[in-house]
């Protein structure tokens, strides 16, 4: 899920474009793409990384700081992008084990006070180890508690976007959860409104204005409504817009990013994100890693998002390898080795 501290990076992004523009016509065998075997060798570093992480408990790019401790982290137990970082290392393949639940639900701070996004990344985090977030006890209480119901009674009004599409993908993530009675909102209702944010560019923002549109944003909103699998017209109509924003926008570089005081700023997360949006459908799944989208594109998003992983398993540049290791694998995920499909990667039942 996108990381506050993601998009307090592309918060000023300038992307103020115009309408939708139909997709040009490109030659695809000019696109460099990510071969099979590069993609191998890529998620098999990531994640041995990743694992070496866990077992430590320790970020990678900052020897000194942890992924869980409630000292370091006290409103929330854990770094941020934790629920991704899980969620990543499930999706590779990785079993847990005793000592890692033990930690994880040792450090995790939640209780029914727990803001909107605090309860939505503990959610799929929890049921990424294979807890059950409806029947969750939290270190040092004597009574356990629903968090997907503590969740749905909390009001969306005043959320930004990116907070509102964090709290979808939660409470869409499992076919099992219901939602309560006295709800203050329903995925149809905080769909809606989600899409009814969409700036005149056809991109999101976390003010919700035009002129801080950025990728990072669209596509979450864009993953969000997916994963509530409306039927509202407005919503569908909003979910083609937002992947056309994010068409129009990628670099020439194949990399998705932010612009800050006029610069282009590319990066692995942003490129992960707009992955997870571009495989959200069946025909959009061709720009992921096989078709150009743009003239002049020099490589596919895959590709871009792979070259930022280092041979070690590290991805460069970034602040934070719990939440880069997490988006990139997660979009690694969604690539699905060039085969499409239509479940998505915050879906657990």
């Amino acid at each position: 899920m996108l990381n506050n501290k993601l998009i307090a990076a592309s918060l000023t992004a300038v992307m103020a474009l115009g309408a939708v523009v139909p997709v040009m016509d490109v030659n695809a065998a000019s696109v460099k793409v990510a071969s099979k075997s590069s993609q191998k060798s890529k998620k098999k570093a990531i994640y041995t990384y990743a694992k070496k992480m866990m077992k430590q408990n320790k970020d990678g790019v900052n020897g000194t700081a942890k992924i869980f401790s409630k000292t370091d982290y006290k409103t929330t137990g854990a770094a941020a992008g934790y629920s991704d970082f899980l969620l990543g290392l499930k999706k590779q393949g990785y079993k847990f084990t005793t000592a890692n639940k033990k930690l994880i639900k040792k450090n995790l701070v939640i209780s029914t006070k727990s803001d909107p996004a605090t309860l939505s990344t503990a959610i799929i985090g929890l049921q990424a180890i294979g807890v059950n977030p409806t029947k969750y006890t939290p270190a040092g209480a004597k009574k356990s508690i629903n968090l997907v119901n503590t969740l749905y009674k909390q009001s969306m009004t005043k959320q930004t976007v990116n907070v509102q599409s964090q709290v979808l993908v939660a409470v869409s993530s499992n076919k099992t959860f219901k939602k309560p009675s006295k709800a203050k909102f329903s995925k149809s209702s905080l769909s809606l409104a989600i899409a009814k944010n969409k700036q005149s560019n056809n991109g999101w923002a976390y003010n919700n204005t035009a002129a801080s549109v950025d990728s990072d944003t669209t596509a979450a909103a864009v993953n969000a409504m997916m994963m509530s699998k409306s039927t509202n017209k407005t919503v569908n109509k909003a979910e083609v817009a937002g992947r056309s924003y994010l068409k129009k926008n990628i670099y020439k570089s194949g990399a998705f990013g932010y612009t800050y005081n006029g610069k282009e700023n590319p990066n692995a997360n942003s490129s992960a994100e707009g992955i997870l949006a571009l495989a959200s459908t069946k025909t959009s799944f061709k720009y992921v890693n096989k078709t150009a989208i743009k003239k002049g594109q020099t490589a596919t998003p895959l590709k871009a998002m792979f070259s930022y992983v280092k041979s070690d398993g590290s991805v460069k540049d970034a602040y934070s390898m719990v939440l880069a290791y997490g988006q990139v694998s997660l979009a690694a995920v969604a690539a699905n080795n060039g085969s499409y499909t239509n479940k998505l990667v915050y879906t657990f039942k």
